[in-house]
């Protein structure tokens, strides 16, 4: 099973919070696949840490909504202003409401979930003997 994900583009303005959606976006990317933190949240982050490429985004139109999202990811940024990333994971197959579970800028972002992928992918390939 896929893990779809959307990302948009926002300016940061004066009293915009970055753990609510605004109300404009400039573009938006939809994912396929590997939409989760530790996969898209990561390759965002190291993206602009590092300059590194991402691949595997499709180009929608800014009020394309999908039913199927399981996160919304929103970066924020504007001249003369470091870039935030925020995080939303979607409930669409309930009617809970979104939860934002990240806000802060890239490194943060690689330091949070990149020490849970390290840990998990860590953990996935030990047997008893250690």
């Amino acid at each position: 099973m896929s893990t779809r994900a959307q990302v948009r583009f926002a300016t940061r303005e004066d009293g915009v919070s970055f753990s609510e959606h605004p109300e404009k976006i400039n573009a938006q990317f939809y994912k396929h696949s590997d939409g989760y933190p530790e996969g898209l949240g990561l390759d965002i982050a190291m993206s602009y840490a590092d300059q590194e490429i991402i691949s595997g985004w499709e180009i929608e139109h800014v009020q394309t909504k999908h039913g199927d999202l399981e996160y919304i990811y929103y970066i924020w940024s504007d001249y003369d202003k470091e870039t935030w990333i925020s995080i939303f994971k979607t409930n669409t197959f309930s009617d809970e409401d979104e939860e934002c579970i990240f806000v802060g800028k890239p490194n943060k972002l690689i330091t949070t979930y990149g020490s849970q992928l390290d840990e998990s992918y860590y953990k996935l390939n030990t047997n008893n003997d250690g």
